[in-house]
């Protein structure tokens, strides 16, 4: 997986993409991220990669030509699905962070001040996302989060396929609820069945805590999954 982020504060993306998980991954080369300084390429001597907005109104905004020319160096001139943060884009899930993981290269813009010249984003931008109904300062904390989501289910980032694949939103439901030591803490205690080592009684145990979960906390999704035959069972079983 390859990720190219267009930023003004490349800085600020290598201090959290550079540790932890992601940047052992990095390291090891089973995921490719780079950062791009857009000031590189403007050609003001100033280093200025902002203007005031034709029609007045307040703030200023992104050229296109500095971003221009830092989208070409990386791409080539060829073709790569391009990403850009923004407030107005469509919301971000795990669905989309699949889809974009499938495309193996993408590339991520991070917006800045009152927003980009409408004419980069309508030329070289193939679609906007957004982390939710919010406003941010600049995109840079949005395509960190892109980032972190996308690679992290790239194979070999993680120890196994399973750290994700039982995690909230991957199929649908909300994850289950989680313990570890000790069995009893502020007289609250471990349920038994994930002590009683019958690994299928956990698995039941689990599947119906992630249904109970999805309903109680995100009806929307849970209207919207499709239930197996057990899972209608589970959650009709008084003894699970």
């Amino acid at each position: 997986m390859k990720i190219d982020i267009m930023t003004l504060f490349p800085e600020m993306c290598e201090a959290v993409l550079g540790g932890s998980i992601i940047g052992r991954a990095r390291e090891a080369g089973h995921i490719e991220i780079r950062t791009h300084q857009i000031r590189n390429y403007t050609l003001d001597k100033h280093g200025r990669t902002d203007d005031y907005p034709y029609g007045g109104g307040q703030g200023m905004l992104m050229q296109c030509e500095p971003l221009y020319r830092c989208h070409r160096q990386i791409t080539g001139g060829e073709h790569v699905h391009t990403v850009m943060m923004s407030a107005q884009g469509t919301r971000f899930d795990q669905a989309k962070a699949r889809e974009l993981m499938e495309r193996g290269h993408i590339i991520l813009v991070c917006g800045h001040y009152e927003g980009i010249d409408r004419r980069f984003i309508d030329k070289y931008v193939d679609e906007e996302l957004s982390l939710g109904d919010f406003v941010l300062t600049g995109g840079e904390i949005a395509a960190m989060a892109v980032a972190d989501a996308v690679c992290r289910m790239v194979p070999g980032v993680l120890a196994e396929d399973a750290c994700f694949e039982d995690e909230s939103h991957w199929n649908g439901l909300l994850e289950y609820p989680q313990y570890t030591r000790p069995e009893v803490w502020q007289e609250m205690r471990v349920p038994e069945v994930l002590l009683s080592g019958h690994h299928e009684n956990i698995r039941k145990w689990r599947r119906k805590q992630s249904l109970l979960l999805t309903k109680a906390r995100r009806p929307d999704l849970f209207e919207k999954f499709q239930l197996t035959r057990e899972d209608r069972k589970l959650l009709q079983d008084d003894r699970i």
